[in-house]
């Protein structure tokens, strides 16, 4: 992925802080997603790491505004402009459903304040199925039906990722979309599925409990963590999928934005908020629980790697066929 070359702390260009301007009532961290996904759990490691840590006076609270896909906190933010008390924590999401539901969204219409971390993506199958990625593609060619890949919602990442996979292995999956990750990994648990390409928070316990396996990870390179999650495998033990022979990459921003036409001092404190927050014991250990990649990008580093990431979600889109007329 282009965009993920340079997986380095980078604040060149980011605002200088200014001490004469901090928030003087409750902070809204907005969530395009329902209650125990991914973004709520992360939005929740924020809220307590700020608090804990004693790095803002006014409170944060944590919105849940995942209606219609996530548009509602899509539009929400772009109805808030100059409102500095409303951070929206965003994911492929702002460049994914004005494409496939024709939003009256731009991210440009935001304040970009910083990228905080990265999201990997595993191909998984249940426990009692193949163990390595050609014998899951193997029985997926010779099964007389589709074999069933669930996901979290239509036409998104795990919908993307499983259109990609038919193309290079030329195998036929049939896509279920559901409300969650945890969703998708009880399906696969019961065998209702065969497989799910969920992040690796969303069949954590599922796969220390024995009851699915991880075959792959869609990144150039392995998870960094070492630490065994399993008696035997640690995260860093899953192999690439380029490395098993399935050429697939995909990564997910995890990033801050707040609404349009904000000051800079506004942004600016901001972007310190979450830096600060990147260096607490709390981000740090959700990062290795959740195998999440650790980045901070915000200033113009940050608008290229957004650019950059638009522009491949947008190619991906196009080619599986799932932006609207």
């Amino acid at each position: 992925m282009k965009a993920t070359a340079a997986l380095t702390i980078m604040l060149a260009g980011a605002p200088a802080l200014a001490a004469g301007w901090e928030p003087t009532k409750p902070v809204e961290i907005v969530v395009a997603a329902g209650a125990g996904g991914a973004s709520d759990q992360m939005a929740r490691m924020m809220q307590a790491a700020i608090q804990k840590n004693n790095l803002m006076k006014a409170p944060m609270v944590v919105s849940l505004k995942g209606g219609a896909s996530g548009a509602e906190a899509l539009m929400y933010m772009k109805s808030s402009e100059g409102d500095a008390n409303k951070v929206l924590i965003a994911y492929s999401l702002i460049y994914m459903l004005p494409l496939s539901a024709k939003i009256p969204f731009d991210w440009h219409e935001l304040t970009p304040v910083s990228v905080v971390a990265l999201d990997q993506f595993v191909l998984w199958d249940n426990a009692s199925g193949p163990d390595t990625v050609k014998g899951f593609v193997d029985a997926a060619k010779a099964a007389s039906s589709p074999f069933k890949m669930g996901g979290t919602g239509s036409k998104r990442e795990d919908h993307v990722l499983t259109m990609f996979i038919e193309q290079k292995t030329g195998a036929k999956f049939s896509y279920l979309p559901y409300k969650s990750g945890g969703e998708a990994a009880t399906q696969l648990v019961g065998n209702h599925t065969e497989s799910n390409v969920n992040n690796p928070s969303e069949n954590l316990e599922v796969w220390r409990a024995g009851q699915v396996r991880p075959l792959c990870v869609f990144d150039k390179e392995r998870i960094s963590y070492k630490t065994k999650v399993t008696e035997t495998q640690s995260w860093n033990d899953i192999p690439t999928c380029k490395e098993a022979g399935l050429d697939v990459q995909y990564l997910m921003l995890r990033a801050m934005f707040l609404p349009g036409k904000v000051t800079p001092e506004q942004q600016a404190f901001y972007v310190d908020l979450f830096q600060k927050v990147t260096q607490t014991p709390e981000y740090k250990d959700y990062m290795e629980k959740q195998a999440l990649k650790p980045i901070f990008l915000t200033g113009k580093d940050m608008l290229q790697f957004l650019e950059e990431d638009d522009a491949l979600n947008k190619q991906l889109m196009t080619e599986a066929g799932f932006v609207a007329k």
